[in-house]
């Protein structure tokens, strides 16, 4: 597995180079295996040791967070070199996946958890980019390491041109009821049209529409959203039909659909002309 790692990260056209900057932090994609690991070990600490991921026992005798999909993925990188570190400290990670390499091996993630095909095929014109496996250290969970990951991403689609970014996005819990709030608001009020709408599978789905629209606080639902769906929405994005609950991870999950001509020309400004001025 780690050959494979590396001799697919290689290939990317920026293998270690970094895509911007940000005073002691710099955005980059995974250049080794040593790279993919150590976003590995990022997703341990963040989802089973931090988070109520219960970890198998290959992945606690590791302490890394790895699946199949690490060895066909580009990982995205923030790392941090201060104080001039001979190895910088990992601190920031996103799992990128194109639908020209998915299709070549087993598909999407998210196929595990929602019926995606209809999607691809109504649009099958366009390209698809998957995210997933987000994850931040704590210290480093602010404005400038966020605006990293984005630039480093909007690089990333400036390259490969996809038209429509997918991914599995997670609320903490897998108690629907408790959920009830954010849950409903994302079915009321960001549910995709049916162009671009997708179900959760039917053995897991999970109702949405736990509260009527008009009793919604729209302020208090916001305020339990997480920061990722929030940042999500904010760009332009849609919510899929149904939640599913990830036992494994304890949360309950949602499918993000953005495509990239949604996405609001503000942020194609900030993430895209003004961050690359930074970059290296």
């Amino acid at each position: 597995m780690q050959g494979s790692l590396q001799a697919w990260q290689i290939a990317s056209r920026w293998p270690g180079r970094p895509l911007g900057r940000l005073g002691s932090l710099e955005v980059r994609l995974a250049a080794t295996a040593d790279d993919v690991r150590q976003a590995q070990k990022l997703r341990y600490r963040v989802f089973y040791k931090e988070g109520t991921a219960v970890a198998n026992a290959a992945k606690f005798l590791v302490r890394r967070d790895l699946d199949a999909f690490d060895a066909i993925c580009d990982h995205l990188l923030v790392v941090d070199r201060a104080g001039g570190r001979r190895k910088p400290t990992v601190v920031g990670t996103y799992r990128l996946l194109r639908q020209d390499v998915a299709q070549k091996h087993d598909g999407f993630y998210s196929a595990g958890e929602f019926d995606i095909g209809g999607l691809l095929a109504r649009h099958s014109g366009l390209t698809f980019l998957e995210l997933g496996r987000s994850c931040v250290l704590p210290h480093y969970r602010n404005k400038r390491t966020v605006e990293l990951l984005w630039h480093g991403i909007w690089t990333y689609l400036l390259q490969h041109r996809p038209d429509v970014m997918i991914g599995c996005a997670s609320l903490d819990g897998t108690d629907p009821d408790r959920l009830a709030l954010p849950l409903s608001y994302l079915h009321h009020f960001a549910r995709a049209p049916e162009p671009w709408r997708a179900h959760a599978l039917s053995p897991r789905y999970v109702e949405m529409n736990r509260l009527a629209k008009e009793s919604i606080e729209s302020k208090a639902a916001l305020r339990e959203m997480p920061p990722l769906i929030k940042g999500y929405l904010r760009l332009g994005a849609f919510i899929g039909d149904g939640a599913v609950i990830d036992r494994q991870f304890g949360t309950t999950d949602v499918l993000i659909v953005l495509p990239v001509a949604a996405i609001k020309a503000r942020y194609i400004e900030h993430f895209g002309q003004g961050t690359a001025r930074r970059a290296a």
